[in-house]
C-alpha cells in the first residue's frame, strides 16, 4: 500500500508527477514529442555532438545542414491501422523530435561526420585548419 503524500509537505507538482492524467498527455495516441539529451564537446580540432537517441536506428535519424544550422531529426507515424481489433488503449501512434544547433564560422562543413552506436548519435564536426592552427602563444613584453 502507497503512503498518501501530505499536501502540506510536499511541494505541488509531486502530486502532479503520480498524477496518471500528466502521463496520459504524453501517450494518449495523439503526437508525442520529446527532445534528447545532447553532450557538446570542444577540443583543440573539432567539435562533438553525443546526442541520447535510444530506440533509434541510424535510417531513422536525419541529419541536415542549412547554412549555418545543423538540423537533427526524426518522426515516425503509425501507418498501419488494424481495425479488427478492440483497443482499450492505444499507445503507439506519432513521436518525433528537432534539434537545431547553430554552427560556429570555425567548423569545416565539408569534413562532419556522423555515427550511430549504441543509442548514442555522434556528429564530429571538425575545425578549419587555419582555425587550429591559430594556437594561443605568449607574447613578451619588452
Amino acid at each position: 500500500m502507497l503512503a498518501k503524500i501530505n499536501k502540506s509537505y510536499a511541494p505541488m507538482y509531486w502530486e502532479d508527477f503520480f498524477n496518471d492524467s500528466l502521463l496520459n498527455s504524453f501517450r494518449s495516441g495523439r503526437s508525442s514529442s520529446y527532445l534528447p539529451s545532447a553532450n557538446i564537446i570542444e577540443d583543440e580540432n573539432e567539435y562533438r555532438i553525443e546526442m541520447a537517441v535510444p530506440g533509434l536506428s541510424k535510417k531513422e535519424i536525419k541529419v541536415e545542414l542549412d547554412n549555418d544550422v545543423m538540423r537533427i531529426y526524426y518522426e515516425h507515424k503509425e501507418k498501419k491501422e488494424e481495425k479488427d481489433r478492440n483497443y482499450l488503449k492505444r499507445e503507439f501512434c506519432h513521436s518525433s523530435f528537432e534539434r537545431n544547433f547553430q554552427l560556429p564560422d570555425s567548423v569545416d562543413r565539408d569534413k562532419i561526420k556522423a555515427n550511430h552506436n549504441e543509442g548514442v548519435l555522434n556528429i564530429s564536426l571538425p575545425k578549419r585548419k587555419e582555425v587550429v592552427s591559430k594556437t594561443q602563444k605568449s607574447i613578451e613584453i619588452s
